[in-house]
Parts: structure tokens; C-alpha cells; sequence
């Protein structure tokens, strides 16, 4: 019997304000215990990072389903991505909009077809034929985010956006009682983008990686940077040369901050049961879940350690 355990995120953040630091903790206590308790109950790594995603995306705190970024015409369009370390089978979703949770569409593009990947209408058309029901659009959109996007097109006449600002996505990663890893990324994307723009969170490599013989990773920071570096997959390649999981972590990060001057994180499993959080943004709120303890931070040095119920 392998150890089951789960890692989650809440997204690569520049600095999360105190009134907001006490929500984003409960969501990710409550993400990470959901996942474990899926495993704990003989589910797949599949099910828990599904489920651990679901709970982020139904959280207004976080950049993906409800509480999603908005694009420039103040509209939610998400991507999301899920992957099954045993077989490498993955799925994909992009720019789809009016659904709760992408995530869920991802999961059946990979077990209900023989593609990895599908976007905007034919992802719509695909959801609804597999009984995913739309929600409407506003539903999706917070207080927050409207003024976000205000900020944001106020700003962009005066400087160049600020990477740090648009890190937002929430993840996870399992290994279950078999062995078998899985990662799940999803996300709003960035704020004030052009319409249809896609970043590295559903595509396969970049957002995500999972495979038994390696790990599982799930990703977040600036979309661009990370697609640009395959951070996800390159990480991966990391520990496959034999490096640990904070190595491996360090040493992409590290990649994409000098290469392409981006900043992110990384979450981490392998087969055994270890795991790693790492990241080169201001903070990243995490929370881990192995043998009945649960672990979680935001900041830099920040973990504190409970006893799961």
C-alpha cells in the first residue's frame, strides 16, 4: 500500500491582503481534506485532484471557476487540464465559459475521447452532450474581479502590467493507495486579456505533468513565461536525472526566472509518497495532506501543521 497523499494550490500571488488571508486558508484546508478523504476512501489520484480542483473553482477566492479573472471585455473564459499518471491519458479544456467547473469537462475529454484537448465552442457543444450544465456567465464574475479589471485598464495607459500580478491559478496533485499519480490545473487566466488568449495552465507539460515512473506536478505564475520553459514537464526531467523534489523545483523555477524573468510555483509528488511546494512569487497558498496531518502556508517560512479530522 502506497501513502495516500494531496497537495493543493491557490495560485502564485504578489501579496494576498490580511482581510483575504484567513478565506484563501480555509479554501485550501478545505480543498486538500476533500482530495485525502477521496483517497482515504479507496478513490484514484484522478478523483482527488478533481475533487480537491472542484472546491477551489467553487471558491470566489480563487482565480478559476467562480471568482475567475476577467479579459478585456470583462468576460470569464477558463482553462483547465487533468492527467492520469498510469497511462498518460490527459484532458483539456480552453476559453470556455458559463460552467462552474472546468475541471469537470477536462476529466471527460480525457475518458470520453480520443483526444487530449478540446476549446471554446466544440468544448461547450461536448460539455453539454455529456451533461455538464451552463450557468449564467455573471454568476462566474465577483465585486472583486469587476474592480480588478478597472485597476488593471487604468493602469496599462500608464505602465507595462506588472508579472506579479497575474499568477493566479489552483491546483492539485495525488498519489493514491496504488501508486498512481495525477495533477489537476485550473484557472481565470490573467486579468484585461485579449479575448481567447490561452496560457499554460490546460496545456499538457506546461500546466501540469503526471507519470507513475516520475511524479505528478502542478503549476502556476505567469502563463507565458511557464509555456515558454515547459516548467511542469521540466521539472519532471529534473527528477528523473535524479534530483530530489525541492532540487528539481528550484532548479526549473530558477530556469524560467533567469531565462524569461518569470516567477511561479510548483507543486510536487512522486510514487512514495514525498512532496514538495516551491515558489518564486511573494507567496503561495498550499496545503498538503499525508498520514491524518494537514499542512498549509502563504507565505515564506509560514507552515502550520493540524491533525485532520
Amino acid at each position: 500500500m502506497n501513502p495516500a497523499v494531496v497537495v493543493v494550490h491557490g495560485g502564485g500571488a504578489s501579496n494576498i491582503s490580511k482581510d483575504r488571508k484567513e478565506r484563501v486558508r480555509q479554501g485550501i484546508v478545505k480543498a486538500a481534506t476533500v482530495g485525502y478523504n477521496i483517497l482515504k476512501e479507496g478513490g484514484s489520484a484522478v478523483d482527488a485532484v478533481e475533487g480537491a480542483v472542484t472546491v477551489l473553482e467553487d471558491d470566489p477566492e480563487f482565480n478559476a471557476g467562480c471568482g475567475s479573472v476577467l479579459n478585456e471585455n470583462g468576460e470569464v473564459e477558463m482553462d483547465a487540464s487533468i492527467m492520469n499518471g498510469k497511462d498518460l491519458s490527459a484532458g483539456a479544456v480552453s476559453a470556455v465559459r458559463c460552467v462552474a467547473n472546468p475541471i469537470k469537462i477536462a476529466r471527460l475529454v480525457m475518458e470520453k475521447t480520443p483526444h487530449c484537448f478540446l476549446t471554446d465552442q466544440g468544448a461547450a457543444k461536448f460539455a453539454a452532450a455529456n451533461g455538464i450544465p451552463t450557468i449564467p456567465g455573471e454568476q462566474l464574475v465577483t465585486e472583486r474581479n469587476k474592480k480588478r479589471l478597472e485597476n488593471e485598464k487604468h493602469e496599462k495607459g500608464a505602465q507595462k502590467s506588472d508579472y506579479q500580478k497575474n499568477l493566479g491559478t489552483v491546483g492539485a496533485v495525488a498519489v493514491d493507495c496504488r501508486g498512481n499519480v495525477a495533477y489537476a490545473t485550473s484557472t481565470g487566466g490573467i486579468v484585461n486579456k485579449m479575448q481567447g488568449r490561452v496560457g499554460d495552465t490546460p496545456c499538457i507539460g506546461s500546466g501540469g505533468y503526471a507519470d507513475n515512473d516520475i511524479g505528478a506536478i502542478s503549476t502556476t505564475g505567469h502563463g507565458e513565461s511557464i509555456l515558454k520553459v515547459n516548467l511542469a514537464r521540466l521539472t519532471l526531467f529534473h527528477m528523473e536525472q535524479g534530483k530530489t523534489l525541492e532540487e528539481a523545483a528550484d532548479a526549473s523555477l530558477g530556469y524560467m526566472k533567469s531565462k524569461v524573468k518569470g516567477v511561479g510555483g510548483v507543486i510536487l509528488v512522486n510514487k512514495a509518497g514525498d512532496w514538495a511546494v516551491k515558489w518564486t512569487s511573494t507567496s503561495m497558498p498550499w496545503g498538503a495532506a499525508k498520514d491524518g496531518k494537514l499542512y498549509s502556508g502563504i507565505d515564506l517560512g509560514d507552515t502550520s501543521i493540524t491533525d485532520l479530522p
